[in-house]
């Protein structure tokens, strides 16, 4: 009777187990967001920029980033008379470089975050301190959430969010579209309120996107014939049009489809649901049940013999 009543309870187990992963993985298959061209964002022309960089000093004034560590500095600047990092930084959210491809081509980029629709950082962070705002699109960090990891940077394919590693208590730094500062006080951008040729626009995507097709059409032979970041890993908010390969301007060549997209299907069909965990619970018990079934019948064996 007992070992009848055993059974019962591992078949249960196993339905259970199997039902559950059944009725769960259709559900989490469905769960795809499309492209918000409401969301915020900003369209760099690299072909405009003058390299000024009055967009990194008002950067760093609104969002209280003054100074650099003497690492940071240019090599030709020794003294510290002026800031000019030559990389995105614990203290550097925006980043103006010039490439030279020869004494006649070349082009001024700025780097900051790309505020993807689909973001890596968001998906990899284990404790929620990446988030993407539903609403507005702005890719945000929390300071009080984050431990450390730094997984947001190995996640993200354009090299974005840095560490500082030269403070007692350090944080993640990125571009926040000023959403706590300048974007809430003035609404727009540091960068693009303060550039004085137009090489930064700000608005909705959707706004971003109409100006920079507007502009290919009107100019064919001033740009490459393609918006950087329209489709890039699913679309980014901050999007750029430049005269040279953007891949040249340090911008890496990326396909349309979103890892972070990929990866969250397999990872909430698992364990959304509490599905893994259960699923392999159901394994063991129809293994132990298999087994104690074999046990049993070697045991009549043995009574008959």
């Amino acid at each position: 009777m007992k070992s009848q009543s055993r059974r019962e309870f591992f078949k249960l187990l196993g339905l259970g187990g199997a039902t559950l992963l059944a009725s769960s993985v259709p559900a989490m298959g469905s769960e795809k967001g499309g492209v918000n061209n409401e969301a915020l964002g900003m369209l760099y022309d690299a072909t405009m920029c003058v390299g000024c960089k009055a967009c990194m000093a008002s950067c760093k004034r609104v969002n209280g980033d003054y100074g650099s560590l003497s690492y940071e500095r240019a090599p030709f600047d020794p003294d510290g008379l002026w800031d000019a990092p030559q990389d995105l930084s614990g203290s550097t959210r925006t980043l103006i470089k010039l490439h030279k491809e020869t004494d006649s081509r070349w082009s001024y980029v700025k780097y900051s975050c790309m505020h993807c629709q689909k973001p890596s950082c968001v998906s990899v962070c284990p404790v929620s301190a990446m988030t993407k705002d539903k609403v507005t699109g702005v890719v945000d960090y929390n300071k009080d959430t984050c431990i450390g990891c730094r997984y947001c940077q190995v996640g993200c394919s354009f090299n974005i969010p840095k560490f500082q590693w030269e403070k007692t208590l350090p944080q993640i730094v990125k571009c926040d579209l000023c959403r706590n500062t300048n974007l809430r006080e003035k609404g727009i951008t540091a960068c693009a309120e303060v550039c004085p040729v137009g090489a930064i626009s700000f608005g909705k995507r959707k706004e971003l996107l109409a100006i920079a097709h507007a502009r290919l059409q009107d100019n064919p032979g001033r740009y490459i014939h393609h918006v950087y970041g329209e489709h890039e890993l699913g679309g980014t908010n901050h999007l750029y049009l430049s005269a040279l390969s953007f891949e040249k301007l340090g911008l890496p060549n990326l396909p349309d489809n979103a890892p972070a997209e990929f990866s969250e299907k397999i990872q909430h069909t698992i364990y959304k649901g509490f599905v893994a965990p259960v699923a392999l619970y159901s394994t063991l018990c129809f293994i132990a049940l298999k087994n104690q079934k074999g046990q049993e019948k070697n045991g009549h064996k043995e009574e008959g013999e």
